[in-house]
């Protein structure tokens, strides 16, 4: 089972660039999108009814913001948008769908670059995640957390630590409940398989990074311990174009 995960920077820009084309290709089980940019009536029947797909959106109240979207073979036996905290569900950033044998939660989680508030609610929101996650695993074990984190957890994951350690995404608190997140069980799978540098899913567009590979890695596929033993590859796709982040996969056994 091929399971991604994409931030597309706007799903309509992404469907002009070959979105559609890039799906047929890749064939995902399971494809989790963040950043849709668009509410259900804004996009036309190709992007709601892809051959071979059933789609479910969760869309900001506020137009053209944030917005999560899954696309899936098989139809889950439940799907529920955000997490039930009005606060944060009115940005549309999380997504879960349940399968038999396991959840697949897609989230979209904030920035916090634009000053303290927006900081603090980015904290508030990584706290409401681990919530969720906790009551959730108490009745299935085997979830997927998908989706932009918007933190580079370790000095590995970015190309430049040094620079950013004053700097929303590399932040000291940011990294810490990273720590806290993966002390509760959930595991970074990629780091399973890839212990180098160099491995990045989001580059600046405005310096040119993406060509210079001067990239930060924010988007992750976390799976709790439970889990983990049945995924046999993650990668980064990082040759795939159309958004300022590239698409990040695992296979699921």
């Amino acid at each position: 089972m091929k399971i991604l995960s994409w931030n597309v920077n706007g799903i309509r820009a992404a469907q002009k660039k070959g979105f559609l084309d890039w799906l047929k290709r890749e064939k995902p089980d399971i494809l989790g999108v963040q950043e849709t940019k668009a509410k259900p009536e804004q996009l036309d029947m190709f992007l709601m009814h892809p051959d071979g797909y059933q789609t479910y959106w969760n869309s900001a109240e506020r137009p053209g913001y944030s917005g999560v979207a899954l696309f899936t073979k098989e139809k889950p036996a439940r799907v529920t948008n955000g997490f039930g905290v009005r606060k944060f569900d009115e940005e549309g950033r999380a997504i879960l769908a349940e399968y038999p044998d396991f959840a697949f939660l897609n989230v979209y989680f904030p920035n916090g670059k634009a000053g303290d508030e927006r900081l603090k609610f980015k904290m508030d929101f990584y706290d409401a995640t681990l919530k969720f996650i906790r009551k959730l695993k108490k009745k299935q074990p085997n979830i997927i957390v998908c989706g932009d984190y918007n933190t580079a957890h370790k000095e590995i994951d970015l190309a430049r630590p040094k620079e950013n350690g004053d700097v929303s995404g590399f932040l000291p608190v940011e990294r810490a409940w990273m720590d806290k997140w993966v002390a509760d069980g959930m595991v970074d799978i990629f780091r399973e398989f890839h212990d180098g540098p160099g491995h990045y899913s989001w580059w600046d567009m405005k310096s040119g990074a993406r060509e210079r590979n001067v990239g930060w890695r924010i988007d992750y596929h976390f799976v709790t311990e439970a889990l983990a033993p049945r995924v046999k590859s993650a990668v980064i796709l990082k040759d795939v174009v159309g958004s300022d982040h590239c698409p990040v996969g695992i296979e699921l056994k």
